[in-house]
């Protein structure tokens, strides 16, 4: 990753106060390099933080306290102080006030991320379990952020260096995720990521491979219908104004690494695209919200109770998505510099007789 040219004042969320995120914050700013590509702000308290870093006895993690954005200065890590009373923390426990307390941290970054006060928001993993309330009332960051934005849709996509995959459905039983496989919704993500690749990712002519939802691919519709009467008609259409592929077998597509051969691949439902993702990535995936006004970006894990308060928790996901919150606001800055003298377009005409890359498909089960 290159070194931006202005500092971004990264926002970082503390995630579930139970959970492995405040000890993944301390591991990463404890190596002071990072603070030469970034002004880290942590929404939390200095109690928390203290709490966790005397479990790490071996790391230099220095910081200085603010009550207000206007106080951040851009050679330390800064602690914006989101409450001042005292919570208790049980490292690994599902508890109410843990959930409650994420989601201020979160609230708060998220208002500062509208308000321009940072450039870029990372978030620490929370569950789904305990941030439940009249409040916040969202099965995770996506639909929150989806929601705070006033955006029509987003695209959670997974991100490890070349390799991209976005997902059509989400957090949704696998029972109703082939009813939301619409042409209206596979219209909607793969604009929303084909336009993300341009501007998020600095890729001219975005490839994009779309998935089938059945075995096989439907298998010529011997094995389901929602390829020939839906997924198929829907990327004819999107032909028009991207290169877009498929629907492709998603068995053989990963397991032949066909994936490699595209700049992001859209997969129907979450463990189609979830599964491959974090079997490929080795441990330093990203997911980013592609589709809102604002960056935002977080590891590909959860809160991992199992190893909270132990030391033990790998930072590899975190930091990357630090580095991938920096080269996506430096990219749009980018972007917007290009946009001002904007290089003749590949027409739609081009786009639309664009012919799909032909993968044998060898069927890897009977």
């Amino acid at each position: 990753m290159n070194a931006p040219q202005q500092k971004p004042v990264i926002g970082i969320t503390i995630g579930d106060l139970n959970g492995i995120g405040t000890e993944l914050i301390i591991k990463t700013f404890s190596d002071h390099r990072i603070l030469e590509m970034c002004t880290p702000v942590i929404f939390a308290s200095n109690k928390i933080i203290n709490f966790y870093r005397k479990g790490i006895p071996d790391l230099n993690f220095n910081y200085q306290s603010i009550k207000e954005l206007s106080r951040i200065t851009p050679k330390q890590v800064n602690i914006f102080n989101c409450w001042e009373e005292e919570v208790g923390i049980t490292p690994g426990q599902l508890t109410d006030t843990a959930g409650k307390y994420a989601i201020r941290s979160l609230t708060t970054a998220v208002q500062a991320l509208k308000e321009n006060k940072i450039q870029g928001l990372v978030t620490a993993p929370i569950h789904k379990k305990n941030t439940q309330s009249a409040e916040f009332n969202f099965t995770g960051h996506t639909p929150y952020l989806k929601h705070m934005f006033g955006v029509q849709d987003v695209v959670m996509l997974m991100v490890a260096g070349d390799f991209r995959v976005g997902l059509l459905t989400e957090h949704v039983p696998l029972k109703e995720a082939a009813q939301l496989v619409t042409r209206e919704r596979i219209l909607s993500k793969l604009n929303i990521l084909n336009q993300s690749l341009i501007k998020d990712f600095g890729i001219d002519k975005p490839k994009i491979a779309v998935l089938g939802l059945n075995p096989h691919a439907g298998d010529e519709g011997l094995i389901g219908k929602e390829e020939d009467e839906i997924i198929k008609p829907a990327v004819k259409e999107a032909k028009r104004s991207m290169l877009v592929m498929g629907p492709y077998s998603a068995d053989a597509f990963f397991a032949r690494r066909h994936y490699t051969r595209f700049d992001a691949v859209l997969a129907m439902y979450h463990d189609q695209g979830l599964i491959p993702f974090k079997s490929l990535a080795l441990g330093e995936g990203v997911n980013y919200t592609a589709g809102l006004p604002g960056i935002r970006t977080s590891p590909d894990h959860g809160t991992a109770f199992d190893i909270a308060g132990k030391n033990k928790a790998d930072h590899a996901s975190f930091l990357t998505a630090i580095y991938e919150c920096i080269d996506i606001i430096n990219q749009r800055m980018g972007y917007a510099e290009y946009r001002k003298n904007p290089l003749k377009k590949m027409t739609s005409v081009i786009l639309a007789n664009a012919v799909d890359e032909k993968i044998e498909m060898e069927e890897t089960d009977e």
